[in-house]
């Protein structure tokens, strides 16, 4: 990819550009459970809890299910990510979206969500074509192993794939781990606030973490 001129905005898809809360998070956990009690023999308390464990070791649930059960990565994606009905609660924001296209310097899409699930979101939103790229979870891969999102070695090759020092790049996120990872390689971090489900109101109002730099609610106010 060229390098240009001007930041390079990495943006998170599920509750920074939309409201992932409401039209699929909760979907998603059902599915990932439902996923490992067929597969994996568990009970319902069983897989809640493994699902749970997984996301807060490795960043990711599926991360953890590849390690210890040799879970074939695609399938799981396939089958967890079908979500019908999923375009009719999309949500987002008007005005901010907006914004994007006003929005100086390159901007991609760093999602630890599948492509095709990305793509369905984006076409809803109508903001596709803001986009330079979209790089989901398939893209991020090193030796042959998935590297999502909070892995700083993937975020390091980024920046080399996109040709600029990291210190160019800035990632805009609702999620504080994956930020704590990119100021550790030297990017721009903005926390996006907006779609914070209700736990999160007491960050919102009194803590702004020191590898933050910006919290915003609006896209509008990056430019």
């Amino acid at each position: 990819m060229p390098s240009g001129a001007g930041p390079v905005w990495l943006f998170d898809l599920d509750d920074t550009l939309h409201d992932a809360t409401r039209a699929s998070m909760g979907e998603l956990r059902q599915a990932f459970g439902a996923y490992m009690v067929e597969h994996l023999k568990l009970s319902e308390t069983e897989s809640d809890s493994l699902r749970t464990r997984y996301w807060q070791r490795y960043g990711a649930t599926l991360l953890g299910l590849v390690k210890h059960h040799r879970v074939d990565a695609a399938h799981f994606l396939r089958l967890t990510h079908e979500l019908p009905g999923l375009e009719a609660r999309i949500r987002g924001h008007r005005a901010d979206l907006a914004a994007l296209r006003r929005l100086p310097g390159r901007k991609l899409i760093l999602t630890n969500a599948p492509a095709a699930y990305a793509a369905r979101v984006l076409k809803v939103l109508g903001i596709a074509a803001a986009f330079d790229a979209v790089l989901a979870i398939e893209d991020m891969r090193m030796f042959g192993q998935l590297r999502p999102k909070p892995d700083a070695r993937m975020l390091r090759r980024l920046a080399v794939r996109l040709h600029v020092p990291p210190a160019r790049c800035v990632l805009v996120e609702d999620t504080l781990v994956h930020q704590k990872a990119a100021r550790r390689v030297g990017m721009g971090t903005v926390w996006m606030q907006r779609w914070l489900p209700e736990r999160g109101a007491a960050l919102r109002k009194h803590r702004r973490p020191p590898y933050v730099d910006r919290r915003v609610r609006r896209l509008r106010d990056l430019i």
